[in-house]
């Protein structure tokens, strides 16, 4: 085998690992979806938050995913300390430990919503930048070589296999009534990535190569780009979902009568579907169309919804989050590959920043909606009524993304088009 062919499949495996690694961590400690939100949102319902308020506390702590564009611009054109990538992946997870360990020595005193905000938005705002980081590193290097599929199903298996341990510890933690053995636990995670951020190999950049002026330039190329447009609005529509984690934990909790540490488990089990479904991605990604991705994302997104309507006992909450979990990461892997295929890669952190932060932002709106609407429903008819409902218009507004398919294709078939014409940016 050719040296350099040695060489760039050593760095193709390193990555991989690297990116691993970041997710797992990120699916352990990230505050808004993993192991902390169950004990978190539990604290908020004993301090006799409703579930409209705890779904709004939910979206609130979520915003800075929705201002990753604002990470990416910086780490994509303002280098820190002569670093594009390194330096900010040391500040940012730097900040976000130490932040969960002071939260882990200092208790909240009971009923301050807004120091418990105040104390997770900032590990909050680190694991997002992380995640952009990340991001651009992924695309920046895995775009040219076609592997952005491949790697995406790494990240999120390394993300969802986090997942398993967090649900089942964040239910351990939540029915024993000690977060703040969460708190310590996220810290820990999260000082590993300081340490990986650290060990990253990355060659000084000179600055005045860099700046806002040539951010300016980029993000102007890609503003006129119909891709980026049509991606973007199917990727925000097929996240606008009501129905959320946070009416699910209260429905099965208050509800249903579940216990805590078997809604932590029904996490734990919807992760092992969604680990099973990145293997299954990586390997099928480079087969199949992109038309045909884009059919499977919605048909596994309705799915992903729908399935809750069959919820009637344990047993059945336990299969049907085995199966969530499956049909939603499939659906969402293929969103995530269409982002990485929309992105230019001279701006491929704040591009793919700009991509996901409409994701979140469509989580973060139809989260709070959700909650609304369900408090609404239940005082209406009755909480099965409100539940049902809630799934029904998630499952809807997934499916309208089929609207927008027929645009998106164009725009996916007229850029793949050029870049086979022209030669790959430098």
């Amino acid at each position: 085998m050719p040296q350099s062919a040695n060489n760039a499949r050593i760095e193709t495996w390193r990555l991989g690992a690297l990116f691993a690694a970041m997710y797992f961590v990120q699916g352990i400690a990230e505050p808004t979806e993993g192991l902390l939100a169950q004990p978190v949102r539990a604290m908020l319902d004993q301090w006799g938050q409703g579930v409209a308020e705890i779904a709004a506390f939910s979206a609130l702590l979520a915003l800075p995913w929705s201002c990753k564009p604002i990470y990416g611009l910086l780490t994509d054109f303002v280098p820190f300390v002569g670093r594009r990538r390194k330096s900010y992946l040391v500040v940012a997870s730097a900040a976000a430990s130490g932040c969960l360990l002071w939260l882990a020595l200092h208790p909240v005193p009971r009923g301050d919503v807004t120091l418990l905000f105040a104390l997770l938005v900032v590990p909050t705002i680190g694991v997002a930048f992380l995640d952009v980081v990340v991001d651009a590193l992924l695309v920046e290097r895995a775009k040219p070589r076609g592997l952005t599929g491949v790697m995406q199903s790494v990240q999120w298996g390394a993300l969802y296999a986090g997942s398993i341990f967090a649900g089942w510890f964040g239910g351990w933690v939540t029915e024993h009534k000690e977060p703040r053995l969460g708190f310590v636990v996220c810290g820990i995670a999260l000082a590993i990535t300081l340490v990986l951020s650290i060990l990253i190999r990355e060659p000084r950049q000179a600055s005045k190569s860099v700046g806002w002026s040539h951010a300016a330039l980029h993000l102007g190329r890609a503003a006129r780009s119909r891709l980026a447009w049509a991606g973007g609005a199917f990727i925000f529509l097929w996240n606008f979902n009501p129905f959320s984690s946070a009416v699910l934990q209260f429905h099965f909790t208050e509800r249903l009568h579940f216990s805590q540490q078997f809604y932590g488990d029904t996490v734990s089990i919807s992760s092992v579907g969604s680990v099973l479904a990145s293997f299954l991605y990586g390997g099928l990604c480079r087969r199949l169309s992109t038309r045909a991705l884009l059919h499977s994302s919605i048909v596994a997104g309705i799915a992903s919804t729908a399935a809750y309507w069959g919820v009637t006992n344990e047993t059945s909450a336990a299969a049907i989050s085995l199966a969530v979990g499956f049909a939603y990461m499939l659906g969402l892997l293929a969103i995530l590959d269409l982002a990485a295929r929309a992105c230019l890669a001279e701006s491929a952190g704040t591009m793919f920043a700009l991509l996901m932060s409409l994701a979140n932002l469509a989580t973060s709106g139809s989260t709070w909606l959700g909650g609304i609407w369900y408090e609404h429903w239940e005082l209406r008819w009755d909480s099965v009524t409100a539940f049902n409902l809630l799934v029904g218009a998630g499952a809807a507004f997934t499916a309208g993304c089929w609207l927008l398919l027929p645009s998106l294709c164009r725009c996916l078939e007229e850029s793949e088009s050029q870049d086979a014409t022209t030669s790959p940016l430098a």
